[in-house]
């Protein structure tokens, strides 16, 4: 039954966090926000709502592990399984990719993070500072966004944008958005906590592995059509904005919420295992390889091996 539950517990993240973002962007655009500001930040906070949930809820229910473990295991899984898939079924052009500078702020927010973690428990100074950082990269990304304004999106490109959808449908998408993702947070930690205690298995653990692979499938569906378009840039960008702010804002807020001790596993395996995977993609980003197939069985074939040592 616990299984059950943390499925439908994932099946309601996945679309309230797709209505929210629906909504959230066709109000922002009706009342006159510009598409550059949806594209930074209302939809990268939507997407990241239901890691945000279950952090928020995994502390809340004295579970603070699973909510360390929810965000170091989506990092891992970005690299590792949402590039890694999408690359093993068509490839990704990312020679013609210019990611560099939203690159070295990932790897800046990664290495704050393991920082904040040997300073652990992190509490709600080390949260201040994650989101003192995720606001200057939010600020510096707004700043060169401007600088390039012509390469910006349409409107129409936005995720979600329909620049015809009626009052009812923006109010109906949010309603649904706001009440299932703690709806599906609050099934997803209570099932996923039941199961850790039946198996012996520590809150930990299943934050690296079920929480973790259940909240990156909204990245993985996005980074596969990416790829299937032949939008390689897409791809990169939406791993390399979701993992910063699933270190920053997420650990960040949810350290306003309650202490989150660091155990030592996560300090002498899982930070490094996510720093590690973070520098696999130096080879992509700074040399111009494109991200082929062969690639792709490296990065998937790693995370497999991942679930296995921590499952073993």
């Amino acid at each position: 039954m616990d299984f059950l539950l943390a499925g439908l517990g994932l099946f309601i993240l996945v679309l309230a966090g797709d209505s929210l973002v629906k909504g959230a962007v066709n109000l922002s655009l009706r009342v006159g926000i510009p598409a550059l500001i949806v594209s930074l930040t209302i939809v990268a906070f939507g997407t990241s709502a239901p890691e945000l949930l279950i952090s928020i809820a995994a502390v809340k229910d004295g579970a603070p592990g699973l909510a360390l473990g929810n965000v170091v295991g989506s990092n891992t899984a970005n690299i590792l399984l949402v590039l890694g898939i999408p690359a093993l079924l068509a490839g990704l052009h990312t020679a013609d990719c210019d990611t560099r500078r939203s690159y070295v702020q990932m790897l800046a927010a990664t290495i704050l993070f393991i920082a904040v973690c040997f300073l652990g428990p992190i509490t709600w100074v080390h949260g201040l500072a994650l989101l003192a950082a995720l606001g200057w990269m939010l600020f510096d990304a707004f700043r060169e966004a401007k600088a390039h304004k012509n390469a910006l999106p349409e409107v129409e490109e936005v995720e979600g944008a329909d620049p015809d959808m009626p009052w009812w449908r923006i109010v109906m998408f949010l309603f649904l958005g706001l009440v299932g993702l703690p709806l599906g947070a609050d099934l997803l930690v209570d099932a996923s906590i039941n199961i850790a205690r039946a198996f012996g298995i520590s809150e930990e653990v299943i934050g690296l592995t079920l929480v973790a692979f259940g909240t990156s499938l909204p990245e993985l569906a996005t980074t596969v059509m990416a790829s299937i378009r032949r939008q390689a840039d897409v791809a990169l960008g939406n791993v390399i904005g979701s993992n910063m702010f699933n270190l920053l804002a997420i650990i960040g807020i949810t350290a306003m919420v309650g202490d989150i001790p660091v155990s030592a596993e996560f300090l002498t395996f899982d930070l490094w295992v996510m720093l590690g995977a973070s520098l696999l993609l130096i080879p992509f980003v700074y040399f111009r390889v494109n991200l082929k197939r062969t690639a792709g069985v490296v990065l998937t074939g790693l995370y497999v091996a991942y679930v296995v040592a921590l499952l073993t």
